[in-house]
């Protein structure tokens, strides 16, 4: 499978003070992402709205942004990277936005909640 995931929801779903720094908190999401994909050989991009300053370096998972910066920008991103996929059904997308999950499924793509996938790569506490 290959997961696209709305990394702001994921993020989001976490009560541990991530406002106060988003940019670590995207390096901690990222690092966590690195870690489950060499574990679980799962391919895995996650999309924010706007591109990590500095920029987030990963050789395990994809960092990847929308073009411009906007509300809702990375789940245009997700939803543009479906509709290229040549294999829709291959694809999982998690995400807590209801309309991006709507799309996503209407083009065949499964969907797996932000919450969800947040305590499935960071394990068993």
């Amino acid at each position: 499978m290959y997961w696209l995931v709305d990394g702001m929801n994921v993020i989001g779903t976490g009560g541990d003070g991530w406002w106060r720094d988003r940019h670590r908190a995207m390096v901690q999401l990222v690092d966590t992402l690195e870690r489950w994909s060499a574990a679980t050989g799962e391919d895995v991009t996650v999309v924010f709205e706007r591109p990590p300053s500095p920029p987030i370096l990963s050789t395990v998972v994809e960092v990847a942004h929308a073009p411009k910066a906007r509300a809702n920008s990375a789940d245009d991103e997700i939803v543009r990277r479906l509709r290229a996929s040549p294999h829709p059904s291959t694809v999982v997308v998690v995400t807590s936005d209801r309309l991006l999950a709507d799309q996503a499924s209407a083009v065949g793509a499964a969907v797996h909640s932000a919450r969800g996938f947040r305590q499935r790569i960071e394990g068993p506490h």
